[in-house]
């Protein structure tokens, strides 16, 4: 009889065993690969960066004479490749639009995207984003002395112009349902230079865009100062670089701590007339 239970136990023990294994096997086939070594690269990682960055946003991000890009968003990825410990000699700039940025993450061109990236549901499918370090305010601008278009419903009927890639024409007609004329340009320095031109009526998107254009030296141009939406500047990372998102919100964190912000959004903008805000912005979870 002791044999008989003892051959059963060792039966069961086995059954056990055998099940305990299948689970741990289901387990870690199911689990999802974030942090571990199936995870891509990430920022933090690296020795030296690749930075998007636009190239025709004045105050933001412009190639001056010399071919080198300034601006906030660019003093900004300086300051974050200095959190991670990356020096400002092997930090380089690679300019992108508002239609490429995704693929360039995607494909490895850049290691980060800098560029008035704006947070959306959309985006985050396929972007880590950090941050946000900003947030902006959609506005208009409009030619200098033209008093018909004051507010968002006053661009109905209007010339409106529409960048590939960018959300701003959409919170004028799919979500304010303005129906205005939208006009295509390749950018919104094209679309500034159409508007001055008279070939516009307005140009919507972000006041710090919008900013920098209307301090331009003759730029025939003013903003109407009548926000209506926030734009929430993210860092664009590669998908999945749930180390690099966290290590950059802490850099940003710090950023507004310690008075960098500040610095570097009067420095830019002081003389815009725009509100600047400098407390730390909500930022979003990283995933």
């Amino acid at each position: 009889m002791q044999t008989a239970r003892s051959t059963l136990t060792l039966a069961a023990t086995a059954v056990l065993a055998g099940l305990a294994v299948l689970v741990l096997v289901v387990t870690v086939a199911t689990a999802p690969l974030v942090d571990g070594a199936d995870a891509p690269k990430s920022v933090t990682d690296r020795d030296s960066l690749v930075i998007g960055v636009k190239d025709d946003q004045p105050g933001l991000s412009l190639w001056d004479r010399k071919g080198e890009p300034k601006g906030f968003d660019v003093d900004v990825a300086y300051y974050v490749a200095g959190g991670l410990h990356v020096p400002s000699k092997k930090v380089s700039f690679r300019p992108v639009s508002s239609d490429e940025r995704e693929d360039a993450l995607r494909s490895g061109k850049v290691d980060m995207v800098i560029a008035t990236y704006s947070i959306t549901p959309e985006r985050k499918e396929q972007v880590t984003f950090a941050g946000p370090y900003y947030v902006a305010h959609q506005d208009i601008l409009v030619r200098r002395g033209d008093p018909s278009i004051r507010n968002v419903r006053d661009l109905r009927g209007r010339r409106l112009c529409q960048v590939p890639g960018s959300n701003s024409w959409r919170r004028v007609s799919e979500e304010r349902k303005v129906a205005a004329a939208m006009v295509p340009a390749r950018s919104y320095g094209e679309c500034v230079q159409a508007l001055a031109a008279g070939r516009l009526d307005a140009v919507s998107t972000d006041d710090l865009i919008l900013a920098g254009f209307a301090a331009a030296a003759d730029s025939g141009v003013t903003v109407v100062n009548a926000p209506f939406s926030d734009e929430r500047y993210g860092i664009g990372l590669p998908k999945g670089d749930l180390k690099g998102c966290r290590e950059v919100n802490q850099i940003l964190t710090g950023m507004y701590q310690d008075g960098a912000a500040e610095t570097l959004l009067n420095q830019w903008f002081a003389t815009s007339g725009l509100d600047i805000t400098l407390t730390v912005p909500q930022f979003e979870g990283c995933a």
